[in-house]
């Protein structure tokens, strides 16, 4: 018997073991048979419940995309649909791609070699932020956290090259910035660029990213969301540039230049003078050089897409290249998501399952509230305004019901190049954006289309938003039991609803402000059990990686919220917790290459799936009834270390 250690470790839970027992490690007593069955396609790093939903609407909407080009099926009569197919058309045109080589990038890639100097850059700043090019710093305009009718400008720093902060301290770093500087100065050349000329852009790249790496936010830091918002008068903000005219920026980029801006990284901030300076405009040009080049290698020949695979490759490791006509369809999707999602869900999402999904959803809410009423350790005052937050979520089931205006002004010229199609469409959003500042915060907005396997909580306008693609097996199925889709569906139901209610949710109000809505007494007390949610993954290995308690929390406690809520409402339907619990395990069905496991867990604030269905439901006193786990069954775990927040 493997016993699972008290946090919920359990050894090798990647490999499958069919004779595994519930009692001794769940996931594997579920999962077994499919993981020894299933093969990680070629072309991807992972195989889970959710990519495999995921690889057959793919599949799908391929033929389907195939068909609307040959002229086998009418265009859907759905607005700007015709540009998806369009930007499909001229992706998956080879011929034409791979005559073009590099013309279509020359001309934008002359722009960044041919500057001079940080003086000349920092009169271009305006014109490269709005074509987008990689700037030294980030700006975008998105609703004020403290008053989320209005929306605000935000300032933060670069990414940098490897997955994460962290990554940068392992020994796997080398050998990652060994791949992506041989591929660095491939492209280049590739590009027109002399070998020289080459190597000593991506020789200044990596040294600027090396500073970077010293003053930006890890993945921990950034899953701190409240943290982000550090209100800075205009001429403050100023004050910390000297080298960069970032007056004249941003005078230039808004038509009234804020007063305010949010800035998001302040140790950014704080070294920004130091790291943009005329000593560092080498660095600079050389890493946005290279940061230009591997961006815009996919949309050229397939020359171009191989010579950028091999970073890929070391960070996720994948053995092959997906298709052209796979990626044909994949950047069509993502030029046009909105409107392919809603083509999606009016074809393939019935009325029904969104009829029976929006029922177990109210159901949902009734079981928080009544948890929220029953809670040991709140007050009155607290659950009162939980309640109220609560009972003001706003539901986003299936596909929205308007597109976004954005894709009224994507434009798709069948003649012109994929990069030039691409690149309009980025400066489109880019000034799209822009012009959010005068405008009051559009809360219709989705933050997903229907064609993805997943779903959102937003705290900032207080929704949750449920694709249509995720209501299918093994989630959800009006045909199957009532019991397995509370472990699907409904947990995932309830995992969003308990985001208003995580750490960093708990933050904000019914209407997404920031704003302490607590007693002092009940936040100490949350703010205790949130640390023994983070307590309770921290230090797990899981293959070849350590979890980090801190950086996965918020998922955490979400994930804990959904299944006791879960379990709540199927207990009141007597339904069967077993196949419950199961169908939970099943959920989180996972097989992944090593890389990609090390690339997860550096940058994703989630708990990779089979740690989630083992150490949540050991945390459900049900699970214990429901299969009768004594003290010396592997998933025991002592009453004393279970975590109940929600």
């Amino acid at each position: 018997m493997n016993r699972l250690d008290v946090r919920g470790g359990a050894g090798d839970i990647v490999k499958p073991d069919v004779n595994a027992r519930p009692q001794d490690n769940l996931y594997l007593a579920v999962n077994s048979e499919w993981i020894e069955n299933t093969e990680i396609p070629s072309d991807r790093s992972r195989i889970a419940s959710f990519d495999k939903i995921a690889l057959n609407i793919e599949k799908e909407l391929m033929q389907d995309f195939a068909d609307f080009a040959d002229g086998k099926k009418d265009l859907p009569d759905i607005p700007n649909f015709k540009k998806a197919v369009d930007a499909y058309k001229v992706a998956r045109d080879f011929d034409k791609r791979n005559a073009e080589g590099a013309e279509p990038i020359k001309a934008d890639l002359a722009k960044i070699t041919g500057l001079k100097n940080l003086a000349e850059l920092s009169d271009k700043f305006s014109e490269f932020y709005r074509e987008g090019f990689s700037l030294p710093i980030s700006l975008s305009v998105d609703a004020d956290m403290k008053n989320t009718k209005v929306n605000v400008a935000q300032f933060s720093g670069p990414g940098v090259f490897l997955p994460d902060t962290t990554t940068y301290k392992t020994p796997a770093a080398a050998d990652l910035l060994a791949v992506l500087e041989k591929q660095s100065v491939n492209l280049l050349q590739m590009a027109g660029l002399s070998e020289a000329d080459a190597k000593a852009y991506v020789a200044g790249a990596l040294k600027f990213d090396k500073k970077l790496t010293e003053v930006v936010k890890s993945t921990e830091e950034w899953a701190d969301y409240p943290a982000t918002y550090n209100p800075y008068k205009i001429a403050d903000f100023e004050a910390s540039f000297k080298s960069l005219d970032i007056d004249a920026f941003l005078t230039d980029l808004f038509t009234n230049k804020p007063d305010r801006i949010i800035v998001q990284e302040p140790r950014f901030l704080e070294h920004a003078e130091e790291l943009i300076n005329e000593d560092n405009f080498d660095e600079i040009k050389g890493w946005m050089v290279v940061k230009f080049i591997n961006g815009v290698a996919a949309y050229l020949s397939q020359d171009f897409r191989e010579a950028a695979f091999p970073f890929s490759q070391a960070l996720y490791g994948q053995p092959e290249l997906s298709s052209g006509l796979k990626q044909a369809y994949r950047l069509a999707d993502g030029l046009m998501s909105e409107v392919v999602g809603v083509y999606y869900g009016r074809t393939y999402f019935g009325e029904k399952a969104k009829a029976d999904v929006e029922d177990m959803i109210h159901k949902m809410i009734d079981v928080y509230e009544q948890r929220i009423n029953d809670n040991s350790w709140l007050s009155e005052a607290t659950k009162k305004k939980a309640i109220v937050k609560l009972r003001a979520l706003i539901l986003k089931i299936g596909y929205p019901d308007k597109i976004e205006e954005i894709y009224d002004r994507i434009e798709v010229d069948p003649a012109a190049s994929l990069y030039d199609i691409e690149s309009k469409a980025a400066i489109e959003g880019i000034k799209y954006n822009l012009e959010k500042l005068t405008q009051p915060v559009d809360r219709t907005v989705w933050l997903m289309p229907g064609n993805l396997v997943n779903a959102c909580y937003d705290p900032q306008r207080n929704d949750i938003t449920f694709p249509a693609a995720i209501l299918q097996k093994p989630f959800y199925g009006v045909d199957q039991d009532r019991a397995e889709n509370y472990g699907g569906i409904g947990t995932v139901i309830a995992h969003e609803i308990s985001h208003a209610f995580d750490n960093n949710g708990a933050q904000f109000d019914e209407f997404g402000n920031l704003t302490n809505w607590w007693t002092e007494k009940d936040f100490a007390e949350f703010k205790k059990r949130t640390q023994d949610e983070i307590d309770l993954f921290d230090g797990i290995e899981y293959g070849p990686v350590t979890l980090n308690g801190k950086q996965i929390v918020s998922e955490n406690i979400a994930d804990q919220g959904g299944l006791t809520a879960a379990v709540e409402a199927n207990k009141g339907e007597d339904g069967d917790m077993k196949k419950l619990f199961e169908n939970f395990a099943r959920i989180w069905a996972n097989k992944q290459l090593p890389a990609s496991i090390k690339t997860q867990v550096a940058i994703d604030v989630h708990a990779p799936g089979p740690e989630r269905a083992n150490v949540q439901s050991q945390c459900q006193e049900e699970f214990y009834k429901a299969f009768d786990v004594k003290p010396e069954d592997g998933m025991w775990l002592d009453p004393e270390k279970r975590v109940v927040i929600w």
